[in-house]
């Protein structure tokens, strides 16, 4: 439910790439400086309430005063920015993904509320626009009372009494993977990690539904998986690389919108996009195929060669795809950019591809960025029509080697240089015979080639579960010169040796 806090932002782009920040949850009046400053009022209202309830009974005037301020703040805040979401992370406190600057004025408050949301198991909280003074009254009161338990037990506990109290303009999250101090263990990453992407997957079914039943998508929810997506890659990508194997055959539709977003933000950031516009990239790319929603279910599966008005019916999903976003756009608030790759994401350098542009054009960056992390996707990906794909490896070979192709060379060399010469999920033979999944891409420029890989299969053949993770870059132990405990021969088709990649990601 809840986003993974904000995390430093990527360098600054190129100056070509360079585009106005725009926060997608924010209004074209909105800017850090006043989400900071209604934060700031918020969260010094949230404060006082909360001393105020604990030292006075409820029909004080303070209290009621304390309250009123409360409410009027959080109504002042979702006026401007539509959306009021309250969160921690590690020792910083977050309002609609801006965070608070910590001051000495606003040391106590800040403390208070960090400890308090630790100890209760939140982590954090969206308040809608209903929330009134009897709303925050039930819940400050619950949150400050002394509990029993660990953390994960008094949200429970907490969310429960809410729920029995009728209190419904309040949607708490616990702490994610993302939400931790930088110290988490790899098994919290990866159970966040899990969240996001499960939640991805199921707004974009969302998506594609009520485009199929002619209703609006529900944009905030969108964005929020979205901004999860884009707080996940820059606090630890590896896992949501990991679960981009989670190709499953029956929900490819889903699947691969959600994996190509992933892609795309974590390209996006390579190429030194900053944070907002990520947000923008990561909704563009989730929306590049909306247009197959509207192409009939039976031509998008079909496992046999497709006739030509078939054909034509596939090759029409990009501008399809813009007349729905029209129609999104219409009535909520969505960045123009995505119809512009829903448009362009099929198209060549040189504007070959399809659709063919009526006039000269300069394809957006935000389109190469989809165009690459969509062929990747949908090649290594087993379809009604595709039961052999090819290996990440030979994908990226072709991308690069290809010039019919026709995608940015720039863009693909920095995709090569993201996923590395064996992206995640490749099935790798050892020259110790040892069978390996590729985990991670080392995290060393100079050892591309040397990817951390979880060691599957032993010199006699034994499948092993969950297996060892091992660094290829890891030198041999007779430690002569240039050497290297284990080495890449090949990369492999799983099938061929009864494993299931997704197995050791799930």
């Amino acid at each position: 439910m809840s986003a993974a806090p904000a995390a430093p932002a990527a360098p600054a782009a190129p100056a070509a790439a360079r585009e106005p920040d725009t926060n997608p949850h924010r209004n074209e009046a909105g800017s850090d400086a006043a989400v900071r400053r209604l934060g700031r009022t918020f969260m010094l209202a949230f404060h006082a309430a909360m001393r105020a309830i604990k030292l006075y009974p409820v029909e004080n005037a303070a209290v009621v005063k304390a309250l009123d301020e409360l409410t009027a703040a959080t109504r002042a805040l979702i006026r401007q920015e539509h959306e009021l979401e309250f969160r921690t992370g590690g020792e910083f406190i977050f309002v609609n993904a801006t965070r608070l600057r910590l001051d000495l004025d606003n040391y106590s408050s800040f403390s208070h509320l960090l400890t308090l949301f630790r100890s209760a198991g939140v982590g954090s909280l969206r308040v809608g626009e209903q929330a009134a003074s009897r709303d925050w009254l039930v819940f400050l009161s619950l949150v400050q009372a002394p509990g029993a338990g660990e953390p994960a037990e008094r949200f429970q506990q907490l969310t429960g009494k809410l729920a029995a109290a009728a209190v419904t303009a309040f949607e708490l999250g616990p702490p994610v993977a993302g939400d931790q101090a930088e110290g988490n263990d790899r098994e919290q990453a990866k159970e966040g990690a899990k969240r996001t992407y499960a939640q991805s997957v199921a707004v974009s079914k969302e998506v594609i539904h009520s485009v199929r039943m002619g209703r609006a998508p529900n944009i905030k929810r969108i964005k929020r998986v979205v901004q999860a997506i884009v707080d996940q890659i820059l606090n630890e990508e590896t896992s949501l690389f990991g679960l981009t194997t989670l190709r499953d055959y029956d929900e490819y539709t889903f699947t691969h919108s959600v994996n190509v977003c992933i892609f795309s933000v974590a390209l996006g950031r390579r190429l030194g996009l900053s944070k907002l516009q990520l947000y923008d990239l990561g909704l563009a790319a989730l929306f590049h195929d909306i247009g197959k929603a509207r192409v009939p279910v039976d031509v998008l599966n079909k496992p046999t060669t497709l006739s030509d008005s078939e054909w034509r019916a596939i090759a029409n999903h990009p501008w399809l795809g813009v007349l729905s976003l029209f129609g999104v756009r219409n009535t909520q608030d969505l960045p123009y950019r995505a119809m512009v790759v829903a448009y362009e994401h099929h198209m060549k350098t040189d504007l070959s591809g399809y659709p063919r542009p009526v006039r000269e054009r300069a394809m957006s960056i935000f389109s190469k960025i989809v165009a690459v992390a969509d062929a990747f996707d949908a090649a290594t990906t087993r379809r009604a029509y595709q039961t052999n794909p090819l290996t990440p490896a030979a994908v990226l070979q072709e991308m690069r080697d290809n010039p019919k192709r026709g995608m940015d060379p720039v863009v693909v060399k920095a995709f090569i240089n993201l996923v590395g010469l064996y992206p995640v999920g490749t099935l790798v033979v050892l020259d110790t015979f040892e069978l390996g999944i590729v985990h991670a891409v080392n995290p060393s420029p100079e050892m591309i080639s040397r990817p951390i890989v979880r060691v599957v299969s032993d010199a006699q053949g034994n499948v092993l579960f969950p297996g060892t993770l091992v660094d290829l870059a890891e030198p041999a132990p007779d430690g002569r010169p240039g050497a290297f405990a284990r080495t890449v021969i090949k990369t492999a088709d799983p099938d061929r040796y009864g494993i299931r990649v997704a197995d050791y990601f799930a």
